[in-house]
């Protein structure tokens, strides 16, 4: 018991050092929240204090008007939160992948399958939707890698394995950062486990960018005799 209070203690000082840094990004990209915040607190206790005093109940109301605005309040900051660091990951190169890790259980993510020269990147998320492809970069080149990408996952995948593409951005039929979780999340669910996990192999065994990078040829400098600088006669 003593070990498992002094963990707790330790711990809710990171939290909090937490919460105040993530206060801190936040208000850097939105100077508001912490009025918005505040405000959501102030005005939901006094409606469930008000409703307290008109039903002779003002303790029982009071209390749990105080239990809601602080749910409320942790909603409103979270959502704000994220919308803030969605706008300072805008426009990064690999700020998709990011997204994806945070997709939700049941989905295997895989950043960087496909890239060219000018930088322009693929990622890959499979879940119970299928295969979704997500492209970064400009948008011309960028549906070339998408199309090459489809191209070899169709060579290996069955008929039956939906993939969808998407091109992250602000443009026209382009999905923005911040709706891309929503995106992927409302997508129609058609595996079950055993398919993911079927799906996933046969992509693994593809193989993607970092996999398929060719070695350098010739001798490893340090092993063998080839490598070794000739001796001096």
């Amino acid at each position: 018991m003593a070990r498992k209070s002094n963990a707790e203690t330790a711990a809710n000082p990171g939290r909090l050092k937490q919460i105040a840094l993530t206060y801190k990004m936040t208000r850097k990209a939105d100077p508001k929240v912490g009025l918005i915040v505040a405000g959501v607190g102030i005005v939901t206790f006094g409606v469930f204090l008000a409703i307290g005093f008109l039903i002779d109940a003002p303790v029982y109301l009071g209390i749990l008007g105080f239990l809601v605005a602080f749910l409320a309040m942790a909603i409103v900051f979270g959502r704000r939160a994220e919308r803030a660091a969605f706008g300072q990951m805008e426009g990064q190169p690999g700020a998709a992948a990011a997204v994806l890790d945070n997709v939700g259980r049941g989905w295997t993510t895989t950043p960087a399958v496909a890239m060219n020269k000018s930088q322009d990147i693929v990622h890959r998320a499979v879940g119970k939707a299928g295969v979704v492809l997500i492209g970064e970069g400009n948008p011309n080149r960028v549906k070339l890698l998408l199309a090459n990408e489809k191209k070899k996952m169709g060579r290996i995948l069955p008929d039956s394995v939906p993939v969808h593409d998407f091109i992250v951005g602000t443009g026209e039929g382009e999905v923005p950062l911040k709706k891309l979780r929503t995106t992927l999340l409302k997508l129609p669910r058609v595996l079950v486990g055993p398919q993911i996990t079927q799906v996933n192999d046969k992509l693994r065994a593809m193989g993607d960018l970092m996999s398929n990078m060719p070695l350098p040829k010739g001798p490893i400098p340090g092993r063998g005799g080839s490598a070794r600088p000739p001796r001096g006669r």
